[in-house]
């Protein structure tokens, strides 16, 4: 349960208005979600904004949604000052009563996807088990920015749901270790915190919760530079750690694994 109310980033609030101006009558529902309410944002966060519309979205809406969100949300990494990342995921609320598994969402946008979308690319519908598990937080903990209590549109995610979501969320998150290690060891600690519990916390409380459970020194380390990194107190640097990251990697979805 939130104990006060959280500040809202700027970046929410220009999203917020593009997406009153894209969708006029047809927004149902604009949530703020993710590290802005659950713990705070760190130096790299992204502001993650939940939409709700009441009809799919048309080629024009997609391109002019899509043209908009390129040129407010800055650009990763971050540079002190400039404006957060912004992610942005678009959802029908027929589709939100009782939702499929996976879950289904209308438009992502994420700083991941800019340089295909700059390329030419466009964003589609998507199911996919992470946006489960976005949904199963964002019922926990968002923010109303436009629109009534997030209880009322989003549907509660069965814990059996949740812990699909992650088992099969691993496989994906697992590829990218190389390269992304501080975000892959970060989110599989948030996966084993929610997979034990079925709360979502932010990845340096996950982290914090994770290490006194660590029998592994080496997996120990690699979290805390993980966390430490994450909370911009230091710099990391993975290029000398790789099995050390492997082996931390592999030993948290063991964990994570032996409570599905």
């Amino acid at each position: 349960m939130q104990t006060a109310t959280p500040e809202i980033p700027p970046e929410a609030r220009v999203a917020l208005a593009i997406a009153k101006d894209v969708f006029g009558d047809h927004l149902q529902a604009v949530y703020l979600h993710g590290s802005a309410v659950a713990g705070g944002l760190r130096p790299q966060s992204d502001v993650d904004v939940l939409v709700i519309i009441d009809l799919p979205m048309t080629d024009s809406m997609r391109k002019r949604l899509l043209a908009r969100l390129l040129g407010v949300s800055g650009r990763y990494p971050v540079r002190p000052g400039a404006p957060r990342c912004i992610e942005l995921m678009v959802f029908l609320k027929d589709h939100l009563a009782a939702p499929a598994f996976p879950a289904c969402g209308e438009f992502i946008y994420g700083e991941w996807l800019r340089d295909s979308f700059e390329a030419g690319g466009f964003p589609e519908p998507l199911c996919d088990p992470d946006i489960t598990l976005v949904l199963a937080q964002a019922r926990q903990q968002a923010l109303t920015l436009f629109g009534p209590a997030p209880g009322n549109l989003l549907a509660e995610i069965p814990m059996e749901d949740t812990g699909r979501a992650i088992r099969d969320a691993l496989p994906t998150l697992l590829a990218n270790l190389h390269g992304d290690e501080r975000n892959v060891l970060l989110t599989l600690a948030r996966m084993w915190r929610t997979a034990a519990t079925g709360e979502f916390v932010s990845k340096d409380i996950a982290a914090d919760w994770v290490m006194p459970r660590l029998s592994e020194q080496v997996t120990r380390t690699a979290v805390q530079l993980a966390r430490d990194a994450y909370l911009g107190e230091t710099q990391d640097d993975w290029r000398f750690r790789e099995e050390e990251v492997r082996q931390a990697a592999a030993y948290l979805r063991q964990q994570i694994l032996s409570l599905l």
